[in-house]
C-alpha cells in the first residue's frame, strides 16, 4: 500500500534508495510478524504447561499481560525468595549433617 502510494504520488523519487527503503521496511514487517508468531506460540505452550501442573501458581499464567516494570519486579522478588530459601536449605542441611 505504502509503495503503491509512493509510485502514484511521486514516481520520480523512487530511485535505488527508495527501493532499498521499501525492501528494508518490508523485511522489518516480516521479521516482526514472525517474532510475534513465535512469541504467541511460546506463550500458548507455557500457559498450557501452567494449567497442566497442579502446583503452579495461577498468577504466572497472566504475567505476560503486565507491564515490563511489573514483570521485572516479579523476577527480582522471585530471585530474592530463591536466595532466601537456598540459604535456609543450606542451614537445614548443615544442621542435619551435625
Amino acid at each position: 500500500m505504502y509503495a503503491l502510494l509512493w509510485i502514484i504520488l511521486d514516481p520520480h523519487s523512487l530511485n535505488w534508495h527508495g527501493v532499498a527503503t521499501l525492501a528494508t521496511w518490508c523485511m522489518t514487517l516480516f521479521i516482526q510478524r514472525a517474532e510475534h508468531r513465535d512469541t504467541q506460540a511460546i506463550h500458548a505452550k507455557l500457559d498450557e504447561l501452567l494449567r497442566a501442573e497442579s502446583t503452579a501458581r495461577s498468577e504466572l499464567a497472566t504475567l505476560d499481560k503486565k507491564e515490563p516494570e511489573e514483570i521485572e519486579a516479579h523476577l527480582h522478588h522471585q530471585q530474592a525468595k530463591r536466595k532466601r530459601s537456598g540459604k535456609t536449605a543450606k542451614v537445614k542441611a548443615a544442621d542435619h549433617a551435625q
